[in-house]
């Protein structure tokens, strides 16, 4: 089916930036949306961006606008999530994650990388 495999988490200070790499291969002609989605210790998942793979549209989560930004190199089928002004709160393990139905469940998801934000 579609494989994706993410890369770039780390640990950071508050402030600083880092880029988080998706990967994806197989079927990847039946992806219709990409997202990041983050799970912090104890709190539910929550989908922090996403981007159409043909159309390229982009959302965000309030909490991350203006320090976020998704992106997607259709060569290289990789999407990325540049982050800049990391606070504290973004600590969290980032999936990527990836659905073949408009407004469906993601079904296809990465193994997660732990982004860590000191103060």
């Amino acid at each position: 089916q579609v494989q994706l495999v993410e890369s770039g988490g780390g640990l950071v200070q508050a402030g600083g930036s880092l880029r988080l790499s998706c990967a994806a291969s197989g079927r990847t002609f039946k992806i219709t949306t990409v997202a990041w989605v983050r799970q912090a210790p104890g709190k539910e998942r929550e989908i922090a961006a996403s981007i159409t793979w043909r159309s390229g549209a982009l959302r965000y989560r309030d909490s991350v606008k203006g320090r976020f930004t998704i992106s997607k190199d259709n060569a290289k089928n990789t999407v990325y999530l540049q982050m800049n002004s990391l606070k504290p709160e973004d600590t969290a393990v980032y999936y990527c994650a990836a659905r073949d139905t408009d407004y469906s469940d993601y079904n296809y998801w990465g193994q997660g990388t732990q982004v860590t934000v000191s103060s």
